[in-house]
């Protein structure tokens, strides 16, 4: 059975989900909330470390994860999880790793589904033209999160 908890951030309510001892999701909430949950030491490790993450005094995570998606989409977010920290590339960029450089539009897809937003970066994929472009927590969070590691590289 999938339990989560909720807990306010510095870029809003962070609702963590998980599985006997694994995180499946990480999804932002906007108030009102009414259920926060029930907070485990396991959504506590994580959410400690995203706050630190959110410091810029952390660039990777060990909390322990469970990720379920195609398989397209699992081998999108293991590419976009090796843009290093500080870094972005394009839709097509990632199209081109995965070797099917049409798929741009597909990557845009799986990156729409990333459960496991930060731990997975998808905050890091841009247009190709170097432009911000969609984030299913809204530019201006995305925008946040790549001045984090701008100003901490």
């Amino acid at each position: 059975m999938v339990k989560f908890a909720i807990y306010n951030t510095k870029i809003g309510y962070l609702k963590i989900s998980y599985i006997e001892n694994k995180i499946t999701r990480i999804a932002k909430e906007s108030p009102p909330i009414l259920d926060f949950g029930k907070r485990s030491d396991l959504s506590d490790d994580a959410i400690e470390q995203i706050d630190e993450y959110l410091e810029g005094k952390r660039r990777t995570f060990s909390f322990p994860i469970f990720i379920e998606g195609t398989e397209f989409q699992k081998k999108v977010w293991r590419q976009i999880s090796m843009i290093p920290y500080g870094k972005t590339a394009s839709y097509k960029h990632i199209a081109e790793l995965i070797g099917n450089p049409k798929a741009a539009r597909a990557i845009g897809n799986a990156n729409n589904k990333n459960p496991l937003a930060i731990i997975i970066p998808c905050h890091r994929i841009i247009g190709a033209n170097g432009n911000l472009t969609g984030y299913a927590w809204g530019l201006e969070t995305k925008a946040k999160l790549l001045d984090i590691e701008k100003e901490n590289s």
